[in-house]
């Protein structure tokens, strides 16, 4: 119990009166009972790493010797029976290899027929037996007695006739002896080798769960891909069907797959599934394929060959994929040129490891993703090679205006930098001025050859999702017959093909707003870098690249940057594929300039527009006439010399084209001078002159 303490207080001053404090006093803290500490004790040892990781030990190797005794019954069952055979011939037919089940089943028949023989020989062996010990023995008691006769012969003394019948006697007592000597340790011994035999088959075959396994055979990830393993996670997919055709296989589980190849960082096999399972099945558990595989989900991909009821797997060796591929070609060989109509483009590597190369001929290009996933760097990798063949020409719209693509300034013809309205307008009229040059190409004469030109826009969404009007109250944005943005690009898609020119877009996040399907549809390589969901992904690629394995939705936001799924002829795919995965090279902001650099030296020079001019109306034909001045004819590159100076923002960037359109509106035929193409003052004039007489009649009417 506890007791109170009184303390007295005295102070200096003796009038002070005296005070007395009682203070509870506190017995000490009762000591925890004996049990309570036995069974915390007990508790921890039981929780205990150690104590765990030992019990685990105990289960496991007693569990060896059951799976052992499991392994060899059905071993020994399979000796005796036709089970082998019969799993074989259900194998086959689930495979629906019919010729390979009738086999088996003769082999089967065959083994009946063996077994048959072999048990009618059983009935006749006893009395076979019987005989043949009394003729054996008999014969051998002769022999025995012959030889002892010669040896009494030998040795005249009758006595040795017996001799060597009596060794045989001594010699089978003393086998007697050891067999009596030794039977007794033997029948003790006999349980304890029949468990040390199933163990050490359990053992092998580490036939016991997975819990009781040690860390080291738990933690699998990263071992090597087997036909046995692929087989396992194929039949715990949870697809009912699938799981009772493997059992019913038997270990012939593995007559579904191909030969496992080595592809790249990883191992490629194709998966013949029985009847009964689909493809797609497969397709909706590639998280649940990987982690039976012991793959995380980025490292497995399922695609659909040409072969029927047929997946092939892709499965990467263990963070491969986190590996980055190396530099671009473009960077580490100073001398490498590109050729538009020829060569291809070195974008990156597949994943199985080779080089992955795009051609760029007269194709559309559309790349989709979500944002910060290397959307920019891989269309201006694309670019960046291209821009190394001199003859192709560059309209640019950058709809973000971070200055991305400031290394073609110099490079290509217009370079429009900026997110806002006036930017959208800008690029707007761009590609519209892309489909008055294409029109200009379709009308010229047969056979007329007319350099590449480029028209890129870069984030292209905004341009779609852009509110702006004209004086007309025509949209620029939208995706209606009406959008002034949304028209052009389908024109060029319609016909540019033809007179190369060409449409690449860069896009974010697609849905129907931002990226309408006539325009996506419209686009010969289609690529996608990481997606939120499958309805993106088949806007980005299309139903038909998805339905044959094509998956941008389940690459990983951030850390897939650059890994791109492309579907386009003009790539290497597969055959039977829909698309191919490419980890693109990644070429930073000084390697770009770099490039370019190089890119420019190639050229004579390219003054780049960094807006499109919308100045005071002029009179080309009359500019045309002005510049030609008193001289009878002047060289066409010298008129439009002459015109640049006249006016730089009308006439800054002419080309040979625009003069040849102005000049063809009029009626005015090309002429040539001494192998020259020249434009001469009395056609300028008199088309003038017609003009304004037509003018004025009209007017007068």
């Amino acid at each position: 119990m506890s007791e109170n303490v009184v303390h007295l207080h005295k102070t200096p001053d003796p009038s002070a009166v005296t005070t007395l404090t009682v203070v509870p006093h506190l017995a000490p803290p009762a000591p925890v009972p004996l049990w309570v500490r036995s069974g915390r004790a007990v508790k921890t040892a039981v929780t205990h790493e150690s104590t765990k990781t030992a019990a685990r030990a105990v289960a496991r190797h007693g569990l060896y010797v059951v799976g052992g005794a499991r392994i060899a019954a059905r071993r020994a069952w399979d000796g005796k029976t036709a089970a082998r055979y019969e799993r074989f011939m259900r194998a086959a037919e689930a495979a629906g290899n019919m010729d390979t089940a009738m086999e088996w089943e003769e082999r089967a028949q065959r083994y009946r027929d063996a077994r048959h023989r072999r048990r009618m020989d059983l009935l006749h062996s006893p009395l076979d037996a019987a005989k043949g010990l009394a003729v054996g023995t008999g014969t051998g008691i002769g022999s025995l007695v012959a030889l002892g006769v010669v040896m009494a012969i030998a040795t005249k003394d009758v006595t040795d006739v017996v001799t060597p019948l009596m060794a045989v006697v001594k010699f089978i007592n003393l086998l007697i002896w050891i067999v009596s000597v030794v039977w007794g340790p033997l029948v003790s011994l006999a349980p304890f080798l029949t468990l040390l035999a199933l163990w050490a088959v359990g053992s092998k075959q580490q036939a016991a769960p997975a819990w009781v396994m040690p860390d080291r055979v738990r933690n699998s990830e990263g071992e090597p891909i087997t036909p046995s393993i692929v087989v396992k996670a194929l039949r715990d997919l949870g697809v009912p069907a699938l799981r009772n055709a493997i059992k019913e296989m038997g270990d012939a589980g593995a007559s579904m797959l191909s030969p496992i190849v080595i592809a790249g960082c990883g191992i490629e096999v194709d998966v013949t599934l029985p009847s009964g399972v689909s493809t797609n099945e497969i397709q909706q558990r590639r998280r649940k394929l990987a982690e039976n595989l012991s793959r995380h989900e980025h490292e497995v991909f399922i695609t659909i060959p040409q072969a029927a009821r047929t997946v092939r797997l892709w499965v990467a060796d263990s963070g491969a994929l986190d590996e980055p591929i190396g530099p671009s070609p473009l960077v580490t060989d100073d001398t490498l040129t590109a050729n538009y109509a020829k060569g291809r483009a070195p974008w990156g590597q597949d994943l199985r490891g080779e080089a992955a190369a795009l051609s760029l001929y007269q194709r559309h290009l559309l790349i989709t993703g979500l944002s910060n996933q290397g959307k920019t760097a891989a269309l201006r990798a694309l670019a960046l090679w291209l821009a190394l063949d001199k003859s192709v020409q560059f309209l640019m719209g950058d709809l973000k205006g971070a200055g991305d693509w400031a290394m073609f300034d110099g490079l290509a013809t217009v370079l429009i930098q900026g997110p806002t309205d006036e930017h959208v307008i800008e690029v707007t009229e761009m590609v519209e001025g892309a489909v008055d040059e294409m029109n200009r190409r379709l009308q010229a004469p047969p056979g007329t050859a007319f350099p590449p030109l480029i028209v890129l826009v870069d984030e292209a969404q905004v341009a779609f999702m852009c509110p702006a009007v004209d004086e007309d109250k025509r949209p620029y944005g939208g995706s209606k017959a009406k959008s002034r943005y949304f028209t052009a690009v389908r024109k060029i898609h319609n016909q540019g093909r033809a007179v190369n020119v060409l449409m690449w877009q860069g896009t974010q996040d697609p849905t129907d707003q931002n990226l309408p399907k006539l325009v996506r549809e419209g686009a010969h390589t289609r690529a996608s870098l990481a997606l939120g969901t499958e309805s993106q992904a088949r806007m980005a690629l299309g139903d038909k690249a998805v339905d044959g394995g094509a998956a941008p939705n389940l690459l990983r936001p951030g850390l897939d940057k650059g890994t791109v799924v492309v579907a386009s002829d003009g790539i290497e795919i597969p055959a039977g594929q829909a698309s191919i995965t490419v980890r693109t090279h990644y070429i930073d902001t000084e390697g770009a300039h770099a490039i370019a650099d190089r890119a420019k030296a190639l050229r004579d020079g390219v003054t780049t527009l960094r807006a499109v001019e919308r100045g005071e109306e002029r009179d080309p034909l009359a500019d045309i006439a002005a510049v030609l001045g008193n001289e009878k004819r002047v060289f066409t590159q010298d008129v439009i010399k002459r015109l640049a100076l006249l006016n730089e923002d009308a006439y800054g960037r002419w080309s040979f084209g625009d003069l040849t359109r102005v000049l063809d509106a009029a009626g005015i035929e090309p002429k040539k001078s001494h192998g020259r193409m020249v434009v001469r003052a009395e056609d300028v004039t008199r088309a003038l002159a017609d003009r304004d007489t037509n003018g004025s009649a009209s007017a007068d009417k």
